[in-house]
């Protein structure tokens, strides 16, 4: 037998063996792929010790150094994207031609970061604007908030770690990274590259094993400033209660609901929608879960979607015509089985799916009562949910009717319709004329409600990882 690859963890710019290691298994084949270092709680301790060595040393260094440090690893993962994409497919079984596309978006998150160092900016203060601060003259700097905790998600391993690493290291923050259980590969491959492009010792720590241990030692632990978090509204609530006056940036869940209104042309649409409801399985934060259709296209929308959805290819994720392939883990295929069964218990009818193994064939259903899990819940895997509406009122109400808000779409001709959605709409963010799963990277991206609080896009988060500063000088004496 071939021995399996160990990662340790990774500590101080080096890696150090543990005490303990998991096999890691790949999602698709369950055949085991690695084992990976399961840390203690005082591996957790000692990193937390190292960043907090790290710190004056990250924050004085110059933005220029920190832009070209970021600027080199986008260089180095451009230099080694094959590799990269071939990791995220064996870890978590997402399409290769996917995971190219992540590691595209991945090398221009680490290159808005590098620009976001160059520029990390103040203000000066119009102080004579009040009858007091005459003869005054002030500004602001933004500083280093100190260490930052990141707990990130499997299903975009490299980029959702990006939008941690990134505006840390662009504001001048040491960082312990604890990455999904599923997905450490990519995390080790990335701390690779950032010691290669001269990140200095301790400012990456990578601490992996259980969240109840890693994940509280660092919500807890007074000398982490900062925890960002990406994953499900449980967990982040969890952390929220448990933060005290921490700074915390969550980034949960969503049912993305999208409306399509009456007089819109179906043919160009089809292929968006389809894409936006069964990307890597659903396994997407803001996944098309709920489209609302004006009653006079329902039917001609309902046949093309189906008929679509059944072009699409199941199979290997390394295969290059694969577009469907495993769910992250079994027992979220029993989850989304036992989600589906309660919908048709409760009147529903699915029109195209079904499980095999590891895989959830994209599902279309009909007729679901808006209460059923699949409707109010975040599905998390290849289920689409669609139903006729009378009016653009009745779409407003239907999608604004979940607990979460993350992003929304309409696809309209109407422009009041347009511009009514983007003031009604209770969600971070709303897409008119595209499906609510449109993301780039430098734009603002975050939620309301259960979706979370503080947002991401390199500037904003840069922004949310510093502390305003003022400075006042006073010349009256």
């Amino acid at each position: 037998m071939l021995s399996l690859p160990r990662k340790d963890l990774y500590l101080n710019g080096c890696y150090t063996k543990a005490n303990s290691y998991k096999t890691l298994y790949s999602p698709h084949t369950g055949e085991p792929i690695g084992e990976i270092a399961m840390a203690t709680k005082e591996d957790i301790k000692r990193a937390i010790s190292y960043a907090v060595q790290a710190k004056d040393t990250m924050a004085n260094l110059p933005a220029y150094r920190r832009g070209e440090i970021l600027q080199k690893v986008s260089y180095l993962l451009a230099e080694r994207k094959e590799e990269a994409a071939k990791i995220i497919s064996l870890e978590a079984a997402k399409p290769i031609t996917a995971a190219r596309s992540e590691i595209a978006r991945t090398i221009e998150t680490y290159q808005f970061a590098a620009d976001e160092a160059r520029r990390l900016r103040g203000e000066t203060i119009p102080m004579d604007a009040s009858a007091m601060g005459g003869n005054r003259v002030a500004y602001t700097l933004r500083k280093p908030v100190g260490i930052v905790g990141a707990i990130t998600p499997f299903n975009f391993p490299f980029n959702l770690v990006a939008h941690k690493l990134g505006p840390a290291f662009a504001a001048g923050n040491p960082v312990i990274l604890k990455p999904s259980s599923q997905t450490p590969l990519s995390a080790f491959f990335i701390a690779d590259l950032f010691r290669e492009a001269g990140l200095p010792s301790g400012g990456l720590q990578i601490v992996t094993g259980p969240g109840s241990v890693v994940g509280d030692e660092m919500v807890l632990d007074p000398r982490v400033k900062v925890i960002t978090f990406t994953g499900s509204p449980e967990v982040g609530k969890q952390i929220r209660n448990k933060a005290g006056l921490k700074r915390v940036i969550l980034e949960l869940g969503s049912n993305s609901g999208l409306y399509i209104d009456e007089g819109v042309e179906l043919g160009p649409i089809l292929k968006r929608t389809v894409t936006g409801a069964f990307s890597f399985m659903g396994q997407v934060c803001i996944s098309l879960q709920r489209i609302y259709v004006h009653r006079s296209l329902y039917h001609d929308f309902l046949k093309e979607f189906v008929k679509e959805t059944q072009t699409l290819t199941i199979g290997d994720p390394l295969d290059e015509k694969t577009e469907i392939t495993s769910l992250i883990s079994h027992k979220d295929v029993e989850r989304i089985g036992a989600w589906i069964q309660e919908a048709i218990d409760a009147g529903a009818r699915v029109l195209t799916g079904g499980i095999e193994g590891n895989i959830v064939e994209p599902t279309v259903i009909v007729d679901a009562p808006p209460k059923v899990k699949v409707c109010c819940q975040e599905t998390f895997a290849p289920v689409v949910v669609i139903a006729p509406v009378d009016s653009f009122a009745e779409a407003m109400e239907a999608i604004n009717d979940s607990n979460y808000g993350l992003q929304a779409g309409i696809y309209t001709n109407n422009m009041e319709h347009a511009f009514l959605a983007a003031e009604k709409l209770d969600v971070g963010g709303v897409m008119i004329n595209d499906f609510p799963t449109f993301r780039v990277d430098q734009m603002p991206y975050g939620g309301v409600k259960d979706s979370g609080m503080g947002r991401e896009g390199i500037q904003y988060a840069t922004e949310e990882m510093t502390e305003l500063k003022l400075v006042c000088f006073n010349r009256n004496s």
